[in-house]
């Protein structure tokens, strides 16, 4: 056996250092186990020959104080940037502002097209669609069938794989918030500083100078500092439980040096709950470990393009909706802070939503690079032959998937924890099988540590951070994060 109880946090990604931080600051020891070789999560910064990756891009915006706080307990002022908030969207040829922006849309599509888009949808508000309870009824009623095609159809389509009209609303509802046509040409007509009613509008954030990675290497280093242990490229492989106590008891790893088991008096899981569920010793009822397999994510690459600085952009990042493009989105690095590239160059992350295992994803990093450098030539946001060096980027597991049956799913493997061993504790994205902020996940973590540390009582199960952002929509019976599509279950 290794080291003593106490407990044991599977994952060092917001959720899972914010737990250890938390619980330190109560005072109870706590050891985290990272499989990775980097701290963050997809919070994480990568670094390669000096530049730095932001993967998926974070903006640190949050209206809850205890988040808000953390980040500066763990980074001084001088150690993050305020920025600009800028996105467009790429649409043969021409970029347009968003959230939409009813002037310079119009302008954009022309005449002709302009007016075909308002034709289309003043049809859509005269008779609406019949079905909104999918994506694509939802948005083209509040914005008619033209725009709709333009603007939302195409993006959404490459973020999850499958056709718009088989993704729930509330995907839409929550991703557009408020936002219709009326109101972006109301924006546009008297536009109004520091909205927050659209969340969309939030005009500016705050971002650590070298990354979001900053935030989460430092605070490692904080939990190390303050008594605590993270142990990197350390798989916890098993979760070992006493049937007659009802409560996990151990954890067995496995890294370099082989494999071990230590006692555990709480576990606190980031890991996919898929996963957790996997690793059960005994193992769990062949129903929960059916409602484990069960579950899908949707994962993510980046190809990094070195570029000369006359290259870049304001925006942080632009939406690729262009259907002749297979890249969803692609960031400017050096719009989110010039700490991230180098004195005459930036830093474009091309990125693209792929499943593990997918030709994209099986794809050698050269054959990445020059695939795309041509889309990135091709959109002419480069000259030919002005790429000096490119990286990929891969990352597993990024995106919890949201079918048919996730929720039952979900449901399944919750009740069997909570009654079988109600010390190991889910958080964060992927723990939970949530589609987390940064932020939500770090509030899930904030309110087990209390429930470890002081028996609190908390159901993190029903934290709905949405709230705090004004969005006029009331809380899902479940609760946490925001909501995903559904999408087409296995057959």
């Amino acid at each position: 056996m290794g080291d003593g109880g106490g407990t044991v946090v599977i994952g060092a990604g917001p959720a899972g250092l914010t737990a250890a931080y938390e619980l330190l600051r109560h005072g109870l020891p706590v050891r985290v186990y990272e499989a990775d070789d980097v701290v963050g999560g997809i919070s994480r910064t990568v670094e390669r020959d000096g530049w730095r990756f932001d993967i998926g891009g974070h903006r640190f915006f949050t209206k809850v104080s205890r988040v808000e706080d953390f980040w500066h307990d763990i980074l001084p002022d001088e150690d993050f940037l305020l920025r600009p908030r800028m996105s467009r969207i790429y649409y043969r040829g021409a970029l347009y502002d968003y959230p939409l922006n009813a002037g310079n849309a119009l302008r954009n599509l022309g005449v002709r097209e302009a007016l075909r888009c308002l034709g289309s949808y003043g049809r859509a508000r005269l008779r609406p669609p019949r079905d909104q309870s999918h994506f694509e009824g939802w948005v083209s009623a509040r914005f008619g069938w033209r725009l709709y095609s333009i603007f939302f159809k195409t993006y959404t389509e490459k973020v999850w794989g499958m056709p718009a009209d088989q993704l729930q609303a509330d995907w839409a509802a929550q991703r557009i918030k408020n936002l219709s046509l009326a109101t972006a040409m109301r924006n546009a007509l008297l536009p109004r500083r520091h909205r927050t009613d659209v969340t969309s509008l939030i005009e500016e954030f705050q971002y650590p100078k070298h990354g979001p990675g900053m935030m989460w290497e430092r605070c490692a280093a904080e939990v190390t500092r303050r008594g605590g242990t993270v142990r990197m490229n350390t798989w916890v492989t098993e979760v070992h439980r006493d049937p007659a106590a009802g409560r996990a008891t151990a954890v067995t790893l496995a890294d370099a040096d082989g494999t071990r088991t230590e006692p555990a008096d709480h576990v606190i899981s980031s890991m996919p709950i898929s996963a957790l569920v996997r690793a059960m010793r005994p193992a769990a009822p062949p129903r929960v470990r059916a409602a484990a397999d069960d579950l899908r994510y949707r994962d993510f690459l980046t190809v990094a393009l070195v570029v000369p600085e006359e290259f870049s952009f304001p925006d942080n990042w632009i939406y690729v909706h262009d259907p002749a493009a297979r890249v969803g989105r692609i960031q400017n690095f050096g719009s989110w802070s010039p700490y991230l590239v180098k004195d005459g160059r930036t830093c474009l992350g091309l990125e693209y939503f792929v499943f593990e295992g997918d030709e994209m994803w099986r794809r050698p990093d050269a054959e990445l690079v020059a695939f795309a450098t041509a889309e990135l030539e091709r959109l002419g946001l480069v000259k030919p032959g002005c790429v000096e060096a490119g990286y990929v980027v891969r990352m597993p597991k990024a995106y919890p998937v949201y079918d048919e049956r996730y929720q039952h799913n979900v449901d399944v493997i919750r009740d069997w924890l909570a009654r079988t061993v109600p010390n190991v504790h889910p958080v964060g994205r992927n723990g939970m099988h949530r589609y987390n902020n940064a932020d939500h996940s770090m509030l899930t973590a904030m309110l087990t540590a209390e429930n470890i540390a002081h028996d609190a009582g908390h159901d993190v199960w029903t934290v709905n951070v949405e709230q705090d952002y004004h969005e006029q929509r009331s809380p899902s019976r479940h609760g946490t994060g925001r909501d995903a599509p559904v999408v087409p279950a296995r057959r």
